[in-house]
């Protein structure tokens, strides 16, 4: 049989992508700006085209115009790596932590963070071998005032904050348990405030709760939430000593700091 041919799942399908990665490599090459001569002639496209594709880089702010006619990488790709970065020490600092809570609980142990109006999904604790469980697929997302580990984000938002989000999402339910109603979402965050925990009472996928607690890092800041996910009729509010315990010692591994102050 003949194997198949690799080069072409290398190679973007659509030109104008191909285009654009020559062209974030040779800004990524230089550290000074790059002027548009330079990037034409490296890169083997015309001045015209180049300039095209570098100006609709630097409306989304991928690329960024020191002065005219010259460019280098922009400060979203800063913000987009360092969203990955800190996806990638969490996941390492939980994974081992995670996968001990799952051992006690025989219940799937989830990592979320928050991405906009959403937490996603990014690394789970389970076994195929435990009966029925509620396991979430890496990478799928959830509305942040539904799930227990988004109650947390928002439990620390401002006011303003809160409202903007509650407006702009217009709070949709998913069962007859969800909380719809700001002034009822408030007094829920009010508890999460309080205790440090959230939970989600069949508010996403009814026959399921949750309990969730933060995640925090070198600066104190909430960056994740670990929760336990389980059939309404199976979860036991002693996992939530464990569950916080576990949540914790990832802190911790990340440099948390109950002493320390955040100016």
């Amino acid at each position: 049989m003949k194997n198949p041919d690799t080069s072409a799942q290398t190679t973007p399908t659509v030109q104008v992508i191909g285009r654009m990665f020559t062209l974030l490599e040779i800004l990524a090459g230089r550290e000074e700006a790059v002027s548009l001569k330079e990037i034409s002639e490296k890169s083997g496209l015309h001045p015209s085209t180049a300039h095209r594709i570098l100006n609709d880089l630097a409306t989304g702010r991928f690329v960024e115009r020191p002065a005219a006619g010259n460019y280098r990488l922009g400060m979203r790709l800063l913000e987009l790596g360092n969203l990955v970065k800190a996806r990638l020490s969490v996941r390492d600092a939980a994974l081992i932590p995670m996968r001990e809570l799952h051992k006690l609980t025989q219940q799937p142990v989830n990592l979320s963070m928050r991405q906009g109006d959403e937490i996603v999904y990014v690394e789970r604790a389970y076994s195929e071998r435990s009966g029925m469980q509620v396991v979430r697929a890496i990478g799928g997302h959830a509305p942040l005032h539904l799930t227990s580990v988004g109650k947390l984000f928002l439990a620390f938002d401002d006011p303003q904050r809160l409202r903007s989000y509650a407006t702009r999402t217009g709070l949709p339910g998913h069962t007859r348990n969800s909380i719809t109603q700001l002034a009822t979402l408030e007094r829920e965050l009010s508890k999460a405030r309080q205790y440090g925990i959230a939970r989600d009472n069949e508010e996403l996928e009814l026959g399921v709760r949750c309990m969730a607690a933060g995640i925090y890092d070198d600066q104190n800041k909430l960056i994740a939430g670990l929760s336990i996910s389980a059939p309404a009729d199976r979860l036991d509010e002693s996992w939530l000593p464990k569950l916080q315990a576990t949540a914790h010692e990832i802190s911790v591994n990340l440099g948390y700091s109950q002493d320390k102050k955040i100016s």
